[in-house]
């Protein structure tokens, strides 16, 4: 039987997947980040992104039904919230639509989903499935990607506001939100992760929960880069550039 790693020795392991794996090194980032995206790029990031957004709630509701402490459910409930928003808070989905009209999309064809690339559902439905199916301890690590995503959010508010006409307070809105919910979700989650990952076997299966999860993220964006990107290839059944464009008032 090996020993566990330290905390400190598991939390350094989990940072590491992130430096090496995380999806802000993927080159379509640096194409948007830069301002080297067309409109037609810009369109189909946003496209295909709101399907990853708009799984995230269903993925926690999934891990929710098969908590049974309290606790955990009610520490974990505000995701949901985040997402869906209540009463009082708009909701993440609802800003990323709100990002979808600013780029002049319509907002109903975005929510529909329709055109959403199929290496896009495949990567994204295969994270769902992974929450409901594995241990919950593998379920919170996977979500441990949001480590690292203060410094993408950052690099995204500074790159679109400097780069794209469309990008103001209100495009953005989505990413400056997350600056402030996702601190408090990712400690909750590490502290959680480390708490309960009391075995070599466990630390094992956390990091590679945490590795499937940047996988996920940087094959949606391979499949962006295949298909948008020159030389595009856009496989059939995805968006077209032109398709489900805001009507222009008369």
């Amino acid at each position: 039987m090996r020993e566990p790693a330290s905390r400190a020795d598991f939390e350094a392991r989990l940072r590491r997947i992130g430096d090496e794996r995380y999806h802000d090194k993927h080159p379509f980032h640096g194409l948007l980040h830069s301002g080297g995206c067309t409109m037609d790029q810009v369109q189909a990031w946003v496209i295909n992104r709101y399907y990853y957004q708009s799984r995230i709630p269903m993925k926690d509701a999934a891990f929710m039904s098969r908590v049974e402490d309290p606790a955990l459910r009610r520490a974990w409930r505000s995701r949901i919230e985040d997402h869906d928003g209540t009463a009082e808070n708009e909701g993440g989905i609802s800003r990323w639509l709100r990002l979808a009209e600013a780029v002049n999309l319509d907002p109903e064809y975005v929510a529909s989903t329709r055109g959403v690339l199929a290496g896009t559902r495949f990567a994204v439905d295969a994270y769902v499935r992974f929450v409901r199916d594995k241990t919950l301890l593998e379920a919170v690590a996977s979500s441990l990607t949001e480590l690292f995503a203060p410094k993408i959010h950052s690099e995204r508010i500074a790159g679109l506001l400097a780069h794209y006409d469309f990008a103001d307070d209100n495009s953005t809105a989505y990413f400056q939100n997350r600056l402030k919910e996702a601190p408090k979700d990712v400690a909750f989650g590490l502290a959680w992760v480390l708490d309960h990952a009391d075995t070599a076997e466990k630390q094992d299966a956390c990091a590679a929960a945490l590795t499937f999860k940047t996988d996920v993220l940087w094959s949606q964006l391979d499949a962006l880069h295949s298909a948008y990107v020159a030389p595009a290839r856009i496989p059939p059944g995805a968006w077209q550039p032109g398709e489900g464009q805001l009507e222009k008032a008369a």
